[in-house]
């Protein structure tokens, strides 16, 4: 990977991340969506919880997210901004007991993009052109990222996950990334 960090984007280092294995390069792309709490868009709630300084007493449905180490490689809020926590050269915590291709553990070997959102609340126009200029860029860097390897967090943990759901209009993001 020539660059690690997404030029433009706000740079945020979370704690959690690690070394991917040796000779193991990106090349998968994951789209997953997260909103704190479920639904409420804006806040600082994802970033904490990114960076490893949630306070899990601030709201109810925080409880079961305590001592939850996850990270992503970006984040893209409901405006289009683009936030990067971990570099791509890194293994990020966000795709859980997964499989893709008969290969597991894919945060080994994938880049993780979280949209800001719910899996049943239709996404911006915002997000679907900072998400296509991210992916493009991605794969001017990683040329293995083929839309055949480009997924949805419901792809590599069936049945476990369902983001980034309904709402995401696939087809639109694949016409933009053509």
């Amino acid at each position: 990977m020539k660059v690690n960090w997404l030029p433009g984007a706000h740079q945020r280092h979370s704690p959690h991340y690690n070394e991917r294995p040796a000779g193991c390069a990106p090349s998968l792309l994951v789209v997953h969506c997260i909103s704190l709490p479920a639904g409420q868009y804006g806040g600082t709630y994802i970033d904490d919880l990114f960076m490893g300084t949630l306070d899990c007493q601030a709201h109810p449905s925080f409880d079961s997210l305590q001592g939850v180490r996850v990270s992503a490689h970006c984040l893209i809020r409901r405006d289009g901004v683009v936030i990067q926590y971990v570099p791509f050269d890194k293994r990020a915590w966000h795709a859980g007991v997964s499989e893709f291709a008969g290969r597991d553990n894919c945060n080994d070997f994938s880049i993780g993009v979280e949209l800001e959102g719910t899996d049943t609340t239709s996404y911006t126009e915002a997000q679907y052109q900072a998400l296509a200029q991210l992916t493009i860029w991605l794969q001017q860097q990683l040329p293995q990222l083929t839309r055949e390897r480009i997924v949805g967090h419901s792809d590599i943990a069936p049945g476990r996950k369902h983001d980034p759901g309904v709402a995401f209009d696939w087809d639109k993001y694949f016409a933009l990334i053509r």
